[in-house]
């Protein structure tokens, strides 16, 4: 009797066992902190060390141990002791820690071992201790202590057939465990509490020696060695080195290393945070080179680490909002460089295009970001084919042409492997090796915005109130779908960013989307794809099964999209439209009106949602189908079914008049019964379809029923043409249409006919509703001119009608004259890039107007325009006074000239190129910069008014002076 209650013991009170929160208990009543809220989310032995300190951590490991002891002692309640039962009271138990406890099992594993099989935990333990030791590694041990405990249960127990099973489970159940629950000391280990990091350094089996062969985590040696790393791991030529974390002890590695005249080593920063896609910190940390002797060394490092706290770096951070963490440090072997110099593997300046951009001079690459010495420049474009590639190169030196040349290829590859995100690249080559010494993103060109999909979906130039209506209704329709298959792992995306306006363009954020890709398991090349086209291969079968749950959930949302949408029809978007239908829209004053759209745009957030999952879903039938397109009717989508009927019109109006006129067909139909008939027709057909427009998705654009001009071209146009074979077409589709009806394909097709025909209906009524607005605003003299309305947000025409803000109604017309400005400056552009790099694209150039002949020639370094009077600076001995007005001439600029930078209005060097530190600032501060200026510290003079073009590299000067 007693072994049917050891059962139901092992079933039911071992896993509430596990369950049981201890850790979270102790660590809250101590330290009143919520394990589930903070680091990974476990409620594990780690992270109550690594979140509670040693007494916190001690404690868990003591509740751990209990848990896994009594498991094994309740066993033995109804079991003889040693018998397989207890194995399975310990499977039980992690069980529970896993599922409901949000733990590992780890320790409970270790403890309950000890008491059920005293010997084989010995044998393990000594193994793993020799193991520890030599090789350092927690990982390694870990998994190997899975492999070793059942085989020395077999060795020790080869006869008990059900133990031995029952040890393979629980080592395969622990495994697999591992593989799914992160942990807390991959944490960085400065968030830690300061008394457990001696302990976590032990427990995560860390060496004072750690070298970039190893796979690194950035968050705790930085960014820059753990790009290095894994560009070493990727076959790429990488200096040998050797990291520092914030938090190691420098001796150990100071004593191994023996740098000499002969093998000089270079000490490095890699602070947490540097070399980002949010911060370049470019120059603002320091570099030691020619370090050749241990004394050396060790004055290097501590120079290094106290870099990160010099005022001029804790500005930088302060500037770019970011947090002050921890400095690990680099040290590599130093390479004798015969030519160096850096790359880019997007123009920064033009921030179109293909050309990568390479600065090369003989020596070292310090030389060329120091910005003291002009490089030599070169423009190279990569052509690859499926076998082979091509280098196109633009200018000459002394640096070979085949060198520059490897170095474009190299650069091309680096980007593709980071996934089209641009690179700023540090080489290196020795005579025989071209050495990569530093990749990082070009912080100034991301994120990256594409006009792939966009184009489809918002053509054309967009009014700032159209923009401010449809990007939310869309990000949040998307933010929505994303976040059901991510769930957790969408925390930290924002989804408002997921389109903006260029050029008054609508593009899409593909480094967003490439981000919720990576996240979504999709493959590495999604980004590609939306960037340069590339093709998708299929995801893996781990990324598909981890967003299994996510993705069930979608395809919940897809099977029922067809009984959603009919229910939502009949219950808010027909009632809806009949009430919009009935009121006298030109009656109603203001406040009314915002009501009535206010009631529109809660109709649009659902019909938003039908837009984007229809055509999703009828896309992904036809593909998994293979339904070709001329197989599926769009005969329900109100743009086809308006053409197909006009062209019906069209044909019955030909037969009518023979011959006539094509500008006087409406006048003809006049003139007999037929033709009244022709015309009642034809004016049924643009009340029914009224409400389309030249641009669907545009509320800007006046409906057909405002400007029946265009249809009635359609109808001339329809009437030239040769309409018995259309005609005849349009049968035999209906012929296969009444088979395909029945089809998913075909369903979906008209579902999403349906959904475009609402939606368009409720944006023509959310039109005539700001246009009814609009009148009653020019009316009293509050705006000026048919169409000023759409050059306003929808927060400023709520605010207009609240009387909230006197100050916008006082800058209403030249805050309107400048948009319609920009708006046709925009629009006057006929082909905008499909890429745009960072937030700030330029403009194509205007012609210049010149104050005199007199202008001086540089390099473009970074985009755009300034005017300001002139104040020449060749040292930081005396900082003047520097406003936006001021356009500071230097010789050459270093990371020292940074806060000044930060307050001037424009910057011209001597010295330096486009990939300089003064340059690189000058493109994160947003203000124009051109250097190598020939003699600009000695042509031009205190006060002296100039305009410079950043973009272009032209200095324009006039020759008024004002005395300081």
């Amino acid at each position: 009797m007693f072994e049917p209650w050891g059962i139901l013991v092992i079933l039911i009170v071992c896993p509430l066992l596990g369950g049981l929160p201890l850790i979270a208990w102790i660590t809250y009543a101590l330290k009143r902190k919520q394990l589930s809220q903070v680091g990974t989310g476990n409620i594990s032995v780690s992270a109550a060390f690594y979140h509670g300190g040693k007494i916190v951590g001690i404690l868990a490991v003591l509740s751990e141990a209990f848990k896994g002891v009594a498991a094994v002692l309740l066993t033995r309640i109804f079991f003889p002791d040693g018998s397989s039962w207890e194995l399975l009271a310990l499977i039980a138990l992690v069980i529970g820690r896993y599922w409901i406890g949000r733990g590992a099992g780890t320790t409970n594993v270790v403890w309950g071992f000890v008491v059920h099989d005293p010997l084989v935990a010995i044998f393990v333990s000594f193994f793993a201790g020799i193991t520890f030791t030599i090789l350092q590694s927690r990982k390694l041990v870990k998994f190997g202590v899975l492999l070793l405990f059942p085989l020395f249960v077999a060795l020790l127990h080869f006869s008990d057939i059900p133990r031995i099973l029952a040890a393979v489970a629980l080592a395969g159940l622990m495994g697999w465990i591992y593989t799914k629950i992160a942990d807390d000391m991959k944490l960085p280990a400065q968030e830690a509490q300061t008394e457990s990091l001696a302990m976590l350094e032990f427990l995560r089996g860390e060496r004072t020696m750690v070298s970039l062969d190893e796979e690194l985590n950035a968050a705790i040696v930085g960014e820059k060695a753990a790009t290095l790393s894994q560009i070493k791991r990727w076959g790429y030529p990488v200096p040998k080195g050797w990291v520092l974390a914030p938090i190691d002890n420098p001796e150990g590695l100071t004593e191994f290393l023996q740098p000499s005249e002969l093998s000089p080593l270079v000490v490095r920063s890699s602070a947490i945070g540097e070399d980002s896609e949010y911060a370049s910190a470019a120059g603002q940390y320091e570099t030691v080179v020619n370090v050749t002797s241990q004394e050396a060394l060790q004055e290097a490092i501590a120079q290094v680490q106290a870099s990160y706290n010099h005022p001029s770096a804790v500005q930088y951070r302060r500037d770019r909002g970011l947090n002050d963490t921890a400095m690990a440090v680099l040290i590599q072997q130093q390479v004798q460089s015969v030519y160096s110099g850096v790359a880019f593997s997007r123009d920064p300046i033009t921030q179109q295009g293909d050309a990568i951009i390479i600065e090369a001079l003989p020596g070292s690459a310090t030389q060329v970001v120091s910005g003291k010495i002009t490089p030599e420049q070169y423009r190279a474009f990569v052509v690859e084919t499926e076998n082979s590639y091509s280098v196109q190169l633009e200018g000459q030196g002394r640096v070979p042409q085949s060198l520059i040349k490897q170095v474009a290829y190299l650069t091309y590859r680096l980007e593709k492997r980071y996934h089209g995100t641009p690179q700023d690249i540090e080489w290196s080559y020795d005579g025989q090796t071209l050495w990569v010494l530093q990749s990082r993103p070009i912080t100034t060109l991301l994120p990256i915005w594409t006009r792939k999909i966009a184009a489809e979906v918002i053509p054309g130039v967009i009014h700032p109130l159209t923009w401010s209506i449809n990007r939310p209704l869309t990000c949040g329709v998307w933010g929505e779908f994303f976040t059901l298959v991510l769930g957790d792992r969408a925390l930290g995306l924002d989804f408002t960013k997921t389109a903006t306006l260029h050029y008054s363009r609508a593009y899409f954020n593909a480094s967003l989307l490439g981000d919720i890709f990576l996240r979504m398991g999709l493959p590495p090349e999604s980004l590609e794809f939306l960037t340069r086209g590339a093709k998708l291969s299929k995801p893996s079968l781990q990324s598909t099964w981890e967003n299994l749950p996510g993705l069930g959930k979608l395809l919940k949302r897809e099977l029922s999209l067809e009984k959603d949408f009919k229910e939502d029809y009949h219950k808010r978007f027909i009632p809806g439209l009949s009430q919009l239908a009935q009121s006298d829209i030109d009656s109603l004053e203001p406040p009314a009106l915002l009501a009535r759209v206010d009631f529109i745009l809660e109709l649009l957030r659902y019909g938003t949602y039908y837009s984007i999952l229809a055509p999703l879903s009828a896309a992904l039938r036809q593909a998994i189908f293979r339904v070709k397109d001329g197989q599926i009717d769009h005969s329900v989508t109100p743009e086809v079914a308006a053409l197909r009927s006009l062209s019906a019109i069209a044909t019955d109006a030909k037969q009518i008049l023979v011959e006539f006129e094509p500008q006087q067909v409406f006048e003809q139909l006049k003139q007999t019964p037929e033709g009244e008939k022709i015309l009642q027709e034809f004016n049924e057909l643009l009340q029914d379809y009224g409400y389309l427009s030249e641009v669907g998705t545009d509320i800007s654009v006046p409906t057909w029923r405002e400007n029946p001009q265009m249809i009635q071209q359609m109808f001339v146009q329809l009437m030239q043409g040769n309409e018995p074979q259309a005609g005849a077409k349009d049968a035999i589709n209906s012929i296969f249409a009444s088979k395909r009806k029945r089809s998913f394909v075909q369903r979906r097709v008209d579902i999403k006919g349906r959904v475009t025909e609402v939606y368009s209906r409720l944006l023509a009524e959310l039109r005539w509703s700001f246009v009814a607005l609009e009148k009653i605003w020019l009316e009293s003299g509050l705006l000026r001119q048919t169409g000023d309305i759409f050059f306003l947000n929808f927060d400023e025409v709520r605010r207009l009608i609240g009387d909230e803000d006197s100050s916008l109604i006082e800058q209403l017309n030249e805050l309107v004259e400048f948009r319609r400005s920009q708006f046709l400056q925009d629009s006057e552009i006929i082909q905008v890039p499909v890429l745009v790099y960072g937030n700030t694209p330029p403009h194509p150039l205007a012609p210049s107007e010149l104050y005199s002949d007199q202008i001086l020639q540089g390099i473009g370094a970074s985009h755009g325009q300034a005017e300001g009077r002139v104040k020449v600076l060749r040292n930081l001995q005396e900082v003047p006074e520097v406003d936006r007005d001021t356009i500071l001439v230097v010789p050459y600029t270093d990371s020292g000239w940074a806060p000044l930078l930060l307050r001037a209005g424009g910057l011209i060097a001597e010295a330096g190129g486009r990939l300089s530190h003064g340059a690189i600032v000058a493109r994160e501060y947003g203000i124009p910069a051109v250097m190598d200026v020939r003699g600009a510290t000695w042509i031009l003079q205190d006060g002296q008014r100039v305009r410079i073009d950043g973009s272009r590299g032209i200095v324009e000067l006039s020759n008024d002076l004002r005395p300081e």
